[in-house]
């Protein structure tokens, strides 16, 4: 039987008494109060500005600003890739700062899904090796994996492609896999930084539908992006500037992927993704 993959499921036990006070959903993001500064030399720059930023489960997020904004050394600290200057980052429950290298990196492989937007595929392994390469670092059984990674696969509809290798593949198809591979271990947050910048715009769209049902179905996805058309598929838009959030707001009608694809024009060379 096909092991399915639970994106954010949270089983919760509890006596009768408990549906007279639901319990509090807990946040995926916890930031607070985050400083980041980097010495250059004799000056010191400061990237983050006292961060407060909270994402809620199955939130679907994107991230903007311009170079220099503090939106990449944001990312990187929801990625635990760097630590803040001070501040607090609760992942998931998780109080990240105090960790040590090592739990760092158990917590990045069981709570963490990324996708690039230079794919990151290893030339030399096929598509359903290149997807299970997250659960070798977390030494899941080999029968596991490859049920695993045929089952996120599935779920981006590359079922049919999982032993070519990615140089056979074309963009939209090899980000497909990388969104694959980022979902094989059910992490409780996905950060996706640019995944739509390599791709032609038809193509986005097809990649921005993938995201938009993995969102539906429970997946946490803060996005980065460059791209104001791609972030109005999402549902919330976070705007960084100096070093500083500059604007938080909602979106109550998300544009839909799904429906700009149907509406799409006729092309013929429009980038096959399927």
């Amino acid at each position: 039987m096909t092991e399915p993959i639970h994106l954010n499921g949270r089983a919760h036990a509890g006596t009768l008494a408990d549906t007279a006070v639901p319990p509090q959903p807990q946040p995926v993001i916890q930031v607070t109060d985050m400083v980041k500064d980097y010495s250059r030399g004799s000056s010191v720059v400061h990237a983050l500005r006292s961060i407060s930023l909270r994402v809620q489960t199955g939130e679907f997020v994107a991230v903007m600003g311009p170079s220099g904004s503090g939106k990449s050394t944001f990312m990187n600290m929801l990625g635990c890739l760097d630590r803040p200057t001070s501040g607090s980052y609760v992942l998931d429950g998780v109080e990240v700062t105090s960790l040590k290298r090592d739990q760092l990196a158990d917590l990045r492989g069981k709570k963490l899904g990324f996708i690039f937007q230079g794919f990151n595929l290893l030339a030399r392994m096929n598509v359903l090796e290149n997807v299970m390469l997250p659960m070798v670092y977390g030494a899941i059984p080999t029968p596991i994996r490859q049920q695993r990674g045929k089952v996120a696969l599935d779920a981006v509809g590359l079922a049919s492609r999982m032993y070519h290798r990615p140089m056979e593949m074309s963009g939209g198809q090899q980000q497909r896999v990388a969104i694959a591979r980022a979902l094989v271990n059910a992490p409780s947050l996905i950060l996706a930084d640019e995944p739509t910048g390599n791709l032609d715009s038809r193509t986005s769209v097809e990649i921005m539908a993938i995201l938009q049902r993995l969102n539906q179905v429970g997946a946490t996805i803060v996005l980065f992006t460059h791209e104001p058309d791609i972030a109005a598929y999402c549902s919330r838009t976070v705007v960084f500037r100096d070093g500083v959030i500059q604007s938080d707001q909602y979106n109550s009608r998300p544009l839909s992927a799904a429906e700009a694809l149907a509406n799409w024009p006729t092309s013929g060379d429009a980038e096959e993704a399927a």
